[in-house]
This record gives structure tokens, sequence and C-alpha cells, in this order.
């Protein structure tokens, strides 16, 4: 007895230039895909079928500015179009101030401003780009991903295990900004702060010390399990209506302590409950500091904070 099988996957990974395509093209190239970049859009059926009764492996096509014949608004018709495979789109971003960082480091012009600043080009692409950018199945922000994170969550999203749907659980840092790939964004600066303990200034959220001493904040058993019980609703009505990659964020003042600590804790629950997410801690490996802790909001905390 034949078992369907999905079709191919067709990835069309577009976005800012200077967010990291090439390094993306490259990641999915190395896990097997069929990829080529800056095709023109009217040889997308035929490097799709190449003249072959099918394709079997999955393929990813890297358009943007450059690319002959780009046109943000007609592109994901034009993908959706094409049978025998499973069209994607993925727009690959990055705040401004960082590709402008990029091109500076770079001394490269901006395709769409050779004669101009790189934030003329950057303002004019992104607005160029926003169709794309609200067709797009995923989006992945590059502004605060290493190349080793961006590999990792390529993997992730597009390795051999790919047909899951992908729930990732992220801990930030408020001080360093939102999690900018977050569809759902958790604060948690009210639960007691254990930055402000001696003791526990130096381990993490994943450290049992840090983990026994925010679950003993009158407010974290309650708010825990109405995360969980939302989370447990909600993830499956995301999938249900087609979105593949569902990213769950918590934040804290300094991302070492109370947000690590809940999406620990959270994926043990999900995973309990029948999930598999992956855990991810955006800002983990930074030092502490008094400086981002003692923020103006002044979290509530065992003991004064030195002046």
């Amino acid at each position: 007895m034949s078992v369907a099988r999905r079709p191919p996957r067709l990835l069309l990974v577009t976005g800012m230039s200077g967010a990291g395509k090439s390094n993306v093209l490259d990641a999915l190239e190395d896990m097997g895909w069929d990829v080529v970049d800056n095709l023109p859009a009217d040889l997308l059926e035929k490097f799709v079928h190449g003249g072959a009764e099918c394709r079997v492996v999955p393929a990813a096509v890297g358009m943007d500015v450059r690319s002959r014949g780009f046109d943000p608004k007609t592109l994901p018709a034009l993908i959706g179009a094409i049978s025998g495979v499973d069209p994607e789109i993925l727009y690959i971003d990055c705040a401004g101030g960082e590709l402008v960082r990029r091109y500076d480091a770079s001394r490269r012009v901006h395709p769409l401003a050779p004669d101009r600043p790189a934030e003329d080009g950057i303002a004019r692409e992104r607005t160029l780009t926003a169709p794309l950018r609200a067709a797009a199945d995923s989006v992945i922000d590059t502004t605060d991903l290493t190349p080793a994170d961006l590999r990792s969550e390529l993997r992730r999203r597009y390795g051999d295990h790919s047909d899951q749907p992908v729930l990732t659980l992220v801990s930030f840092a408020f001080a360093k900004g939102i999690s900018r790939t977050a569809d759902l964004v958790f604060d948690l600066r009210f639960l007691d702060n254990p930055y402000w303990v001696e003791e526990l200034r130096s381990l993490t959220g994943e450290d049992q010390a840090v983990r026994d001493y925010v679950a003993s904040d009158p407010s974290w058993s309650d708010t825990i399990g109405r995360i969980e019980a939302l989370l447990i609703d909600w993830i499956p009505r995301y999938w249900a209506a087609g979105k593949n990659y569902v990213t769950v964020a918590f934040g804290c003042t300094g991302g070492r302590h109370r947000s690590v600590a809940a999406a620990v804790e959270m994926a043990e629950r999900l995973r309990d409950a029948g999930f598999s997410p992956n855990v991810r801690h955006r800002d983990l490996a930074s030092p502490p500091s008094d400086t981002i802790e003692a923020d103006r909001r002044r979290d509530t905390s065992e003991g004064e904070l030195s002046e």
C-alpha cells in the first residue's frame, strides 16, 4: 500500500538586502536543498521542473531587488501557481540600524541607493518589499542572531524533520530590545528578581536554585499555569490555521534569570502535554550588570538598590 508523501518544498528566500539571504541559502544548500540565487522571475518555473517529471528534493530560490523581474506584488501568486511543489515564502529581515552598520563594515553600497546613504536605500527597499513580508509564511529577523544561531534556526525549520510545525520558546532581555520574531510575548518583570540575591546573581534560570527562587514568588504558580493553559489551547489553533512556525517569548530585565526559568519550565510542561518545543536563550551569555537590572521601572525585588 503506497503512502501519500508531501510534495517537495519550494522556498522563496527574500527580504532586506544585507539581512543574510546568502547565509540562509548557504545553510539550506548544506542541508541538501537545491539552491539558486538571484534567479530571474521568468525562469522560476523552468528551475523548479527543469524538464524532469517531478522534483524530489526541496528547492530554495533567492530573489531580491537585484533580481530581474522582481515584483513583490506578483511574486506570491507566481510561486503559489507552480505545480508539484509545496510553496513557501521566507522573508529575512533586520533592523535598519544594524543594516547600516553592516553596510558600513563591508563598504558596500545599497543596490537601491548607489549614490546616496545606505539609509535611503534601506527605507525604499522596506517599503517596496512590504507586500512580500505581509505574504510570507515565515519571517526571520537576523538583527540579534549570530551566524551559528541562524543556522540552528534554519535546521529546526527546514531540516530533515521539518514536516512537523515548529514551536520555539525564547527568553530575552527587555533591556536589549524585545524579541523581534515572537508571535506571543510574556513580560515577567513583575516577579521577584533573583539578580538582587547575592548568591543567585552569577547563576541563571537554568540553575535549580534560581528556578526554586522564582517559583517561590506568590504570582509564579498562577502565572505559569495560565500561560500553559493558553498555549496548549492556542498553539494547535495556530497550526490548524496553517502557521507552521510559532515562537513564544518570555522577557525579563536582563534576560538571565526569570525569563530563562520560565522558558525552561514551560518547555517541560509543553513536552509533558505532547509538544516538542525548541528552547533558545537570546541573552543568556550576557554578563550580569547592575546598570541593566536597575532599569527605570525598578523591579520589585528583595533588598534596596545600591546608589
